[in-house]
Formats: structure tokens, sequence, C-alpha cells
């Protein structure tokens, strides 16, 4: 069976999602037979969270309302405890270089926008609706596959702004030194946050339980790591009532239209 926690995991986390997942694992004796001893780290994410035999996997809101839905069960939100937030709710963070010469959103209106994912909800579907709402549109894109690339590819120069989950900057301010050169302007509003899923079949209860009494009993070293505040249920008609965006394609040729215009 498959364990996939990778959203947030990072080196500096690793061996506190490890301990998540010993600590899940122990909850679920008895209820799960051949459960893996460590979170897959070998599969990308999409390998992960359509495997027919996912025990337990954590996805993004953009995934699991526009390619997932159906094909898995959602299990639970974690919550984070993000200021401003109810509980497994989080937002985005539109972050500029400081002496980039942007100092809000406004001033990155057709400038070059570093993404992480064309799926993503906070790195791309959530900023895009924020932006479309305010009249803004990037003048070029960036695709880097991580937040953490989409940060420092600000940092060096390679795009003027992007958007990140509130969790990755913080963990980007605490563990890259490039987060010192980068300051945030806008954020987006709130959305219900990464949740966990699991392959159909399974009993989301079950998984949902051994979550809450893992996270309950996690030490308090590996939660402060994680940011592990609780774990809640959010209907899956809340995450199918976010908007999505256009695609990067369809963005590009709004972005040369303008540029004709």
């Amino acid at each position: 069976m498959i364990a996939y926690l990778g959203m947030y995991d990072r080196p500096e986390t690793a061996e506190a999602n490890d301990r998540l997942w010993s600590a899940i694992r122990n909850a679920l004796a008895g209820s799960f037979d051949g459960l893996p001893e460590a979170p897959d780290r070998n599969k990308d994410a999409w390998s992960a969270w359509t495997a027919k035999d996912l025990v337990l996997g954590q996805t993004c809101g953009c995934p699991l309302r526009t390619r997932l839905y159906g094909e898995v069960q959602l299990v639970g939100t974690p919550d984070y405890g993000h200021e401003g937030c109810a509980p497994g709710h989080y937002y985005s963070v539109f972050v500029t270089r400081k002496e980039g010469g942007i100092g809000t959103l406004a001033q990155a209106d057709g400038k070059t926008f570093a993404y992480n994912d064309s799926l993503s909800q906070s790195g791309w579907a959530g900023p895009l609706i924020h932006m479309q709402d305010a009249g803004l549109l990037p003048g070029s894109l960036l695709e880097t596959g991580s937040h953490r690339e989409s940060a420092q590819a600000v940092a060096e120069g390679r795009a003027d702004f992007a958007a990140l989950d509130i969790l990755s900057w913080q963990m980007i301010q605490k563990y890259d030194d490039f987060a010192a050169d980068l300051q945030v302007v806008d954020r987006t509003g709130a959305t219900p946050g990464l949740p966990f899923i699991t392959a159909l079949g399974n009993d989301p209860q079950v998984l949902f339980e051994a979550l809450e009494q893992a996270i309950a009993t996690l030490d308090a070293e590996a939660a402060e790591t994680l940011h592990l505040k609780g774990i809640v249920q959010i209907p899956m008609a809340d995450y199918l009532a976010v908007p999505t965006p256009p695609g990067p394609v369809l963005t590009e040729q709004k972005i040369r239209a303008r540029a004709k215009a």
C-alpha cells in the first residue's frame, strides 16, 4: 500500500513527516494489511494520488475538484492554524523582490509570473482568480515545478512575482536564505486547504479517526515542525465550489491579445 505525504515534505521536515506517518500507522493497526513503514518519496504526486492501493495521500484542492473527483475519496483536511482562516483553510501570498520596484500587486500587472503548476490551487488557480477580479494579468509565465522554485526564481530575477501557499512561504522563510530578498505585497482569499484522500474501496472514516488520533498524540517537536493543529472534515461541495481559472495556454492567449490591443 502507498502513503504519500509529499505536499510539505522537504529535507528539514522529512523526519517530522516520518513520525506523523508512524503515528498514523499505529492508529491504523488492525484496520489495514500491508501498511508501508514510511511514506513513499519515489512516486510522483499523480502516480500516488491515482494508485489503486493508496491508503492515504495529501493532495491539493484544484487537482481534487478538476481531476480526482470521483476517482478518490476525501478523508479530511489538516488544520495548520492559519491566522484569519477557518480551521482547515488557507490562502496564498504574492511575493516580489524587495529591490525589484514592485511594491503592490497592481504594479505586477504585465510582469513575469512564476507558478509551480497549472493545477495548483495556491500557486495558480487562487492567484489567477484574485488577479482577474482585480483586472490584472501577468505579462508572461514561468512554470517552476514547486513553490520553493517559484520563490527562488523571483529572488534571482528570473520572474517578477509569484504566489505561494502561506505554509510553504512560512517554511521558505524559515529554511531558505533567499527569502530575505522577498516581500509580501498581497494575499488571496481563503479556500479549503490541502486534503487527505484515499483510494476507492477504503473506509475514509476509519482513516479520519486514525489521523485525528495521530495528530493529537504526535510529539510536540514534530507537530511544531509541520505546523499541525488538528484535522477537520470539510464537505466535498466546498472544494467543488472554488472557481477554476483558464489554464496557462488560454492565459497566454489573453496576454498576447492584450499586448496587440
